[in-house]
């Protein structure tokens, strides 16, 4: 006799299961977050400093949350900060690989250290945490759930008249490792299916933040000329995508890039 169906409520809760959010608190990193704490689960948020991912967590609806200082650049602290998750919340069920910092250079002065750093950052920590992870789920015979956060211009080149005469360029160096973290996505996909692991990407198009966005008119007009839906993107419209990925709903989603750009790569 099959199984009865279940419901949409069901199969998008949370409930019971740990998420690790890296970056947490930034512009797309804090919706993210708590979409997922909405949708039932308990938060690891991290921040490279401690006491912003604490008051952070305190911020997410639910409770147990917590927030620990993580700099994900130093690859030799994952295994502690994956173990110190494990100690304190007894399991992890997501990841969610969101954390980036680096440089900005333009192409004519990015050097091989801004390639380096970038690439260290976003792709070669992002796969250390998440095989840290699988070896936690293994350890549990437990499914789980990898999200990398990548980006359009991991998929499409930028158009530089966007960017002329303005105080922003598109890094090449970010470009690179964004294109390069989505083709890892499928490769683990394939080789930690085995494992009942899913590994996924979402890649945002234009969520600038105020910070840009505020000083920079005339950037965002140039931005929404370009976009099929004419505007910019708001954090709010992740949330969904994360909740799908990280929970049951998404559970025959695997190797996928979902590309949440309001139709640009469409063109």
């Amino acid at each position: 006799m099959a199984e009865p169906e279940r419901t949409i409520q069901d199969l998008f809760n949370l409930q019971g299961r740990v998420a690790i959010v890296t970056g947490a608190s930034g512009w797309l990193g804090s919706a993210m977050s708590r979409a997922l704490a909405e949708a039932g689960a308990t938060l690891v948020v991290t921040s490279r400093k401690a006491e912003q991912a604490a008051a952070f967590a305190a911020t997410l609806p639910g409770q147990g949350h917590i927030g620990l200082g993580f700099e994900q650049s130093d690859t030799g602290t994952i295994p502690g900060f994956v173990a110190e998750v494990e100690r304190r919340l007894g399991r992890i069920d997501v990841l969610v690989n969101n954390a980036y910092g680096a440089t900005a250079p333009s192409i004519d002065t990015a050097t091989a250290e801004d390639f380096d750093r970038a690439y260290h950052t976003g792709v070669t920590a992002y796969f250390l945490l998440a095989r840290a992870v699988v070896h936690h789920l293994r350890r549990r015979q437990a499914p789980g759930s990898i999200i990398n956060i990548g980006s359009m211009y991991g998929v499409v080149g930028s158009y530089p008249d966007a960017y002329t005469g303005l105080a922003v360029n598109s890094p090449p160096n970010y470009h690179g490792l964004k294109g390069g973290l989505i083709h890892l996505t499928r490769h683990l996909a394939v080789y930690w299916a085995k494992d009942h692991v899913r590994v996924n990407a979402i890649s945002p198009g234009p969520f600038p933040a105020p910070r840009v966005s505020g000083p920079m008119p005339e950037f965002i007009e140039r931005l929404e000329a370009k976009s099929p839906m004419g505007r910019m993107g708001q954090p709010e419209e992740l949330k969904g995508a994360v909740v799908l990925l990280a929970s049951d709903a998404g559970s025959y989603i695997t190797g996928q890039n979902l590309l949440v750009d309001g139709g640009w790569t469409a063109w």
